[in-house]
């Protein structure tokens, strides 16, 4: 019997876009010619939820928690459900224009009379001031927002306490050694939200009758649905077979051993899909077979890991375009929840999400995952199979906006991408995660700019020199300094994570870094950031070499069901939860220009050391001139257009000689150079040869070679008044 997939994200992941994992897969898929649909729950049940129909019966199913006497209701959600004439009448209106198709919207909802607002809006008078220069658009979209978690936040109290817009039912997910708590949810009724989910399943089921049902659980918060899905299946549609993969098995279930699991899930496959779906299929075509990849499966009712096919992991190449059809990629909607600008990309607008390279290049970070393949694996994509698959994505779903979902996209596969980017005359927006190595120079963010980079974000971790080295960071605050700035003034947007907590972190050193990062503020080189709490992970150096970061797990004890986060404690003895609060109230300021004056205790409700950090520190890092050593085998890239040239004669003293007049223009302006006649003619000559759109890149070495054919004194001519200018106006070396 011939193989039919149905393969999908339970709810919930983002809003404004699909979550990447089944649009690989499926064109994985396609490259074998197997036949997949795909489907995100999560877009699915928000509309569902949020729609006329939706709302009505939402009231509906809350008004008994409203008639039955000595039920505690909170005024606000009182207030929502008066008003809920008002919801109804405004919630499909508000999710076309969120979805953009109704961009007139704007004018009526900024006159703030047509929303009915509840406690979300009462932030507005602080945030009114950041919001000052947001345009109508934006501004609107920031009040349809506030306005969903209105309605949100009166479903978390009347109808369902686990609902969250990015996650369900997550603390569920979270931290669970045990499949107990879990287990005994899904004995309990379904919710009202697990019903709408069930209704849809049912629809889709139904209409598929797929024989391979793959369920994709990236996150903590898919996790809950994705049992409900499976649960509804084996229920209902016993003959389907029910597999589980995605980043929550891959980073949790290594050491499942629970058999329970299995009442739910056939198997359950860890890191990459694509040998591991292909096996299942073959075994499912074959039940003889008992060839798996890296699989759990219940045997003789025993939990057992099989990993004995002989089959390699596809290389990059041959894994295929993300196919993103079955999606309704036209219904996704673009909310504004805060301000952070990085975090507003996250919610805004809709990516088409690749990856540069499998894998992290660096891969030395004692914090992360490094042991598992996703990371430890590094792979590169050539360029040019990037571009094809970028265009391929643009030509199927309209959009030209990119999200490389990189660990840390390598610098030389970033400047591959964006020469070939230019070369293709490709117009599109695109944006990363990065390490702030010092390979990014002045020149490789300009590039990257013009290729349609807008954003990057990177860790700078802990903004201490020790603890970097200690991480294995591979930076230095200075450093990350100078790639920022370089980044900035590319007109790029810089976004930082931030840690505090790490093993061994003194009070003075969180002190440290928060002064190091209100200069890095100040000096306008960052533009964005969030600061996390270190957690411990089990597949991290931290977690698997405890002993080695003064960190003492709690219990060996390994659990039966999830397995990642690990409670420690901490050689220092400190409590860094109470850093908490003040490290993010003074980031917020901070990312909005204000507050630099304040002294570092302000921020604190408890006594802090003063900071041991210079008050210029950054400054002065900043102020350091680069040298003019250029490496041979630098390439060298010109981005402009070519010029128009005059030749006219210049005389001094009884003696005239001829010159050039070269006019380029480029998007905003027009200017001039003048050389001597002979370098203009060899100028305009090798500007067309390294012009991005050329077939070959020219190193330093071979320009300079190329000048001395016929000229004298390289140096003297590169460090020129002329070349200078030129240097301003996207002649890169990189």
């Amino acid at each position: 019997m011939k193989t039919k997939l149905f393969v999908i994200t339970p709810p919930f992941t983002q809003l404004n876009t699909p979550y990447p994992a089944t649009a690989y897969i499926k064109g994985f898929l396609n490259t074998k010619n197997i036949e997949s649909v795909q489907a995100d729950l999560g877009i699915d049940v928000i509309l569902e939820l949020f729609s006329k129909k939706g709302l009505e019966r939402l009231f509906q199913v809350s008004s008994f928690k409203f008639q039955v006497a000595g039920n505690e209701i909170s005024d606000n959600s009182k207030r929502i459900f008066a008003l809920q004439d008002e919801y109804i009448k405004t919630i499909d209106s508000v999710i076309q224009f969120l979805q953009g198709k109704n961009p007139t919207l704007a004018l009526q909802i900024c006159q703030e009379d047509f929303l009915p607002e509840a406690s979300r809006f009462a932030q507005l008078e602080e945030l009114d001031w950041a919001f000052g220069t947001m345009g109508t658009q934006d501004k609107a979209k920031h009040l349809a927002t506030l306005y969903l978690e209105d309605i949100s936040d009166f479903i978390v109290e009347c109808v369902d306490e686990n609902f969250g817009f990015s996650r369900y039912a997550e603390r569920l997910g979270r931290s669970a050694n045990s499949f107990d708590e879990l287990y005994e949810a899904l004995q309990q009724e379904p919710t009202y939200i697990d019903s709408i989910l069930i209704s849809l399943l049912k629809a889709k089921i139904e209409a598929i009758r797929p024989t391979l049902f793959l369920i994709s659980v990236p996150f903590p918060g898919n996790l809950y649905s994705a049992f409900r899905c499976a649960q509804w299946v084996k229920q209902n549609h016993p003959e389907i077979k029910i597999s589980m993969g995605g980043g929550f098995p891959n980073t949790e279930l290594r050491s499942l051993s629970d058999k329970r699991v299995f009442e739910f899930f056939d198997f359950i496959t860890l890191d990459d899909g694509e040998v591991p779906i292909e096996e299942l299929i073959f075994h499912l075509e074959n039940p003889d077979s008992n060839s798996f990849k890296r699989t759990f499966l219940l045997e003789n009712g025993q939990v057992v890991y099989k990993n004995n096919s002989l089959k390699h992991d596809y290389k990059q190449a041959y894994v295929g375009t993300p196919d993103y059809s079955d999606l309704p990629l036209d219904k996704y909607i673009s909310v504004i929840e805060i301000v952070n600008p990085m975090h507003r990309m996250w919610s805004d607008g809709r990516w088409n999400k690749l990856t540069m390279a499998h894998g992290c290049y660096w891969g030395k970070c004692t914090f992360c995952d490094i042991s598992l393949d996703y990371i430890k694996v590094y792979e590169p994509v050539a360029a040019s199979l990037l571009c094809d698959r970028i265009e391929e994505l643009i030509e199927k779903t309209g959009q030209n906006g990119f999200h490389f979902v990189d660990e840390a996209a390598p610098p030389a596969l970033m400047r591959a991408l964006a020469l070939e980017i230019l070369k293709r005359k490709l117009a599109v927006t695109w944006w990363t995660n990065i390490r702030f190595e010092k390979s990014f120079s002045k020149d490789l963010c300009l590039l990257l700019k013009a290729s349609g980079c807008i954003a990057v974000s990177g860790g700078l971790e802990v903004a201490s020199d020790r603890l970097l080295k200690l991480i294995d960071k591979g930076v230095t605050v200075e450093q990350v300094a100078k790639v920022t700035r370089n980044f900035t003034e590319a007109g790029i947007m810089v976004h930082a994570y931030l840690m505090y907590g790490y093993p061994t972190q003194t009070i003075q050193e969180t002190v440290d870094s928060l002064e190091m990062v209100r200069q890095l503020f100040e000096a306008g080189v960052l533009q964005s950031g969030f600061w996390h709490q270190f957690a411990l992970t089990a597949h991290s150096p931290v977690g698997l070499y405890p002993e080695q970061f003064g960190v003492t797990k709690k219990t060996e004890t390994i659990g039966t069901f999830a397995n990642n986060d690990i409670e420690y404690t901490d050689a220092t003895g400190i409590n860094h939860d109470k850093f908490s609060f003040g490290l993010k109230k003074s980031l917020f300021n901070f990312m909005h220009g204000i507050c630099f004056d304040y002294e570092l205790q302000d921020w604190f409700d408890f006594k802090i050391p003063k900071t041991k950090i210079h008050p210029d520190f950054i400054f002065n890092a900043l102020e350091e001139q680069n040298d003019f050593n250029t490496k041979p085998n630098a390439k060298v890239v010109w981005l402009g257009g070519k010029p128009a040239a005059e030749i006219f004669s210049k005389s001094k003293k009884g003696r005239s000689w001829e010159m050039m007049s070269l006019t380029f223009h480029d998007k905003k302006e027009s200017f001039n150079i003048q050389t001597g006649k002979e370098e203009g003619e060899w100028l305009t000559s090798i500007l067309s040869k390294i012009a991005v759109s050329g077939s070959k890149n020219y190193t330093f070495q071979e320009v300079k070679n190329d000048f001395e054919t016929s000229l004298e004194d390289f140096e003297l001519f590169w460090y020129s008044k002329p070349i200078n200018t030129l240097r301003e106006f996207g002649l890169l070396v990189l």
